[in-house]
C-alpha cells in the first residue's frame, strides 16, 4: 500500500515521498522493515529515528525524523484504524449452527452467526449482524443489539437489554443474581433479584466481568464506557458514558459512576458512593461516600497531589522515626543535667 494511499485513509498530510511503500503495522518497539508507526511522544523521537519504520505518523512534522511523516491530529486514534485496516478481517456471516440450540420463539435478526453448543432461550431478539460465538448461553426474554459480538461461554441471564456494538469477551456473565440477604433469627435469608441489566451502545466488557442484576429496576451501564479484565459489578449500580474501568476494580451495590470518570486497577467502591463526571482515581483506591469532579488516590481516596505528599512523607518514616529517638534521648539527657544542676 502506497504512502499517498495511507494518508488519503486517515486523512493526513504527507511530508516524504508518496511512493513509499508500507507492508504493515507495528509499535516502535516491535517494528519491522517496511512498517508504519506512530509518535505518541518526544521521548520517543530518538528511538523512532533509529528503528527500522518506513514512515511515522506525527502531531507534528519532527525535523530530527529522517523518514517520510504523515501529520494527524491524532496519532494514535489514526495507528488504530491502519491496524483495523489491515489485520481486522470483514465478518462473513455464517448463520445459525444446526448444533446451536435457538428456541423457536427465540427472534434472530438478519446474517446473524450462531456457533455450536450456543444457547438461545424464549423470547431472545438477537439483533442484525451479531456473532454469538460457542458455549454462550443468552436466557430468556433478553435483548441483544446489531452488530454485537458475544464470545465463548458468555452468559447472559434473563431479562437483559443490550445495545448495538457491544462487544463482551470471554467468561463473563451478564444479570447473576445481586449479592442482597437479610438477617433473621440467625439465618441470612435471600432477598429476591428481580430486577434487569441495561448496557448501552458501544460498551466493550473484558473476560470474566460479572454484572450483576438488580434487586429491583436495572444495573445501568451507559454507552461507550469500556470494562476491563476481572471487574465486578454488584446491583443496581449505575454508571455513565465514555467511562474506563480497569482490571480488578469491585464496585459496591448501588453506586453511581458518572461519565467519563476513569478508574485505575483494584480499586475498592463501598456500596451507595458516587462519583461525579470526570473523576479519575488512581490504582488500588479505596472510595467511600461522593467525590467531585477532581484526581484522587489512596484509601480511603484523598486528592492526588496530597497522597504524593503523603506518600513521600510515609517513605521517610523510618528516618523520621529515628530522629525523633535521639531527640528523645537528648532531651531525657537535658532534663537529667538540670535535674542535679538543682541538686
Amino acid at each position: 500500500m502506497k504512502l499517498k494511499e495511507i494518508a488519503e485513509l486517515i486523512h493526513g498530510e504527507i511530508a516524504g515521498d508518496p511512493e513509499t511503500e508500507i507492508r504493515g503495522v507495528a509499535g516502535i518497539s516491535e517494528v519491522s522493515e517496511g512498517d508504519i508507526t506512530f509518535l505518541s511522544g518526544i521521548k520517543l523521537v530518538r528511538e523512532c529515528s533509529e528503528s527500522r519504520a518506513a514512515c511515522v505518523i506525527v502531531k507534528d512534522f519532527i525535523s530530527d525524523i529522517k523518514k517520510p511523516q504523515v501529520k494527524v491530529p491524532n496519532p494514535q486514534y489514526a495507528f488504530a484504524k491502519l491496524l483495523e485496516h489491515f489485520y481486522v478481517k470483514p465478518l462473513v456471516p455464517s448463520g445459525i449452527s444446526d448444533k446451536a440450540y435457538v428456541s423457536d420463539k427465540a427472534r434472530p435478526g438478519k446474517d446473524v452467526s450462531i456457533h455450536p453448543l450456543a444457547f438461545v432461550a424464549d423470547n431472545v431478539s438477537i439483533g442484525d449482524n451479531t456473532v454469538i460465538h460457542p458455549g454462550v448461553f443468552i436466557g430468556e426474554n433478553s435483548v441483544i443489539g446489531n452488530g454485537c459480538i458475544i464470545y465463548p461461554n458468555v452468559t447472559i441471564r434473563e431479562d437483559i437489554k443490550i445495545g448495538s456494538r457491544v462487544i463482551i469477551h470471554s467468561g463473563s456473565v451478564i444479570g447473576s443474581d445481586g449479592f442482597g440477604y437479610v438477617l433473621e433469627k440467625g439465618i441470612h435469608y435471600k432477598i429476591p433479584q428481580i430486577g434487569g441489566v441495561i448496557i448501552g451502545d458501544d460498551v466493550e466488557i473484558g473476560a470474566n466481568v460479572t454484572v450483576d442484576r438488580a434487586t429491583t429496576d436495572n444495573t445501568v451501564i451507559g454507552k461507550g464506557t469500556k470494562i476491563d479484565n476481572l471487574v465486578q459489578i454488584a446491583h443496581n449500580v449505575k454508571i455513565g458514558e465514555n467511562s474506563i474501568i480497569v482490571s480488578q476494580v469491585g464496585v459496591g451495590g448501588s453506586t453511581k459512576i458518572g461519565s467519563y470518570v476513569l478508574i485505575g486497577g483494584q480499586v475498592g467502591i463501598a456500596d451507595h458512593a458516587r462519583l461525579d463526571d470526570g473523576c479519575m482515581i488512581g490504582a488500588q483506591s479505596g472510595i467511600m461516600g461522593h467525590l467531585k469532579k477532581g484526581v484522587y488516590s489512596g484509601s480511603p481516596v484523598i486528592p492526588h497531589r496530597d497522597w504524593l505528599k503523603a506518600v513521600a512523607i510515609f517513605a521517610k518514616l523510618p528516618e523520621l522515626n529515628k530522629k525523633i529517638k535521639e531527640l528523645e534521648e537528648k532531651i531525657e539527657t537535658f532534663e537529667r543535667r538540670e535535674k542535679n544542676d538543682r541538686r
